[in-house]
């Protein structure tokens, strides 16, 4: 008797042999920051005297006033007096600054993000060539070819990682590119993640100027930084371990909201925050290894949470959330 042909799989087959069994999953996390270091309470000095704008006394005065109230005890810049003092374009609304800041910015911003993704990846305990997707974001600069491009050699990714790269999306975009790599994660079985998310304010940074406090407040309020975060699905025992499970996530717009949060790039120009300032996109990375550490600590004391909700905002008015399961490993400690 001769053999029954096997049964060629159907289309829909093959598709959910593609597919996770599980949610995805944050399977380890990196950060990093500048060097430069500044308390803020020596901030107004620092930037008063960098701008060379310490004879608007009263302005000064009225800077360090408020600063007491922002919520911000230090944070990380990559500029520094001696680099402001290389470029006095940077102080001069009226100069054309733009292309400077972009030619600084082009090497920085990876660099910082390399830095963060190492750990992230050191943590997970896989090799960085078993990364088959990579997500970036950044509002710092639009370069083409950009940080993703960049990040295939400083970090030894495979040239045919899969790149995503997204520019300019506001505060919401750590969450954005999270949401992004849940997405991936459990519609490629096997499939590893690595999100990154890098800010300098360089691009932001001008001087003082009478009748525009609001520009004084930016200068108070962000920070420089880069968060990375590894996320799969079905994690492999005993290297990988899942810390959040990704449960749900979604975006929504708020009607008639467009001019609430708006960002454009010109030629003119929690306690993550008490320790870092706002730093766009890459300050949900940090929350959630704040987070990791509180819950450890809290492990034993007794009823340490397991679920929780993550929501951000920025430029539309634009909501993201995210609900996560935090895991027993996540509890265990490092």
């Amino acid at each position: 008797m001769g053999s029954v042909p096997a049964a060629t799989p159907s289309v829909r087959e093959i598709w959910r042999a593609q597919r996770a069994d599980g949610p995805a999953a944050v399977l380890a996390i990196g950060t990093a920051n500048p060097a430069h270091c500044v308390p803020q309470d020596e901030f107004p000095d620092f930037y008063f005297r960098a701008t060379n704008s310490d004879h608007l006394t009263a302005l000064k005065g009225k800077f360090k006033r408020v600063f007491q109230k922002l919520g911000v005890e230090k944070r990380y810049l990559h500029h520094t007096e001696e680099l402001l003092r290389a470029h006095p374009e940077f102080l001069d609304d009226q100069a054309a600054s733009l292309d400077a800041r972009l030619d600084i910015v082009a090497t920085a911003v990876p660099e910082l993000a390399a830095e963060a993704s190492k750990k992230a990846i050191a943590e997970w305990g896989r090799p960085a060539a078993d990364i088959t997707h990579l997500v970036v974001t950044t509002n710092s600069g639009a370069h083409i070819p950009g940080v993703d491009f960049r990040l295939i050699a400083l970090l030894g990714l495979r040239p045919n990682v899969r790149r995503t790269m997204l520019y300019l999306n506001g505060c919401f975009a750590g969450s954005a590119a999270l949401r992004l790599a849940k997405d991936l994660a459990e519609n490629n079985r096997g499939a590893r993640v690595l999100v990154v998310c890098a800010e300098l304010t360089l691009m932001l940074f001008n001087g003082p100027k009478e009748g525009s406090f609001e520009r004084l407040i930016h200068q108070g309020l962000f920070g420089d930084g880069a968060g990375a975060v590894v996320v799969g699905a079905d994690p492999l025992s005993p290297v990988e371990h899942a810390l959040f499970e990704m449960v749900s996530a979604a975006q929504t717009v708020i009607p008639d909201s467009g001019d609430a949060i708006t960002m454009h790039i010109t030629k003119g120009g929690r306690r993550v925050l008490s320790d870092y300032g706002n730093m766009f996109g890459v300050t949900i990375i940090f929350v959630l290894d704040e987070l990791r550490r509180r819950l450890r600590e809290q492990e034993g004391v007794g009823g340490a949470p397991e679920w929780g909700v993550v929501m951000t905002f920025g430029p539309g008015l634009t909501v993201e959330t995210m609900v996560l399961h935090a895991t027993e490993h996540m509890h265990a400690s490092p």
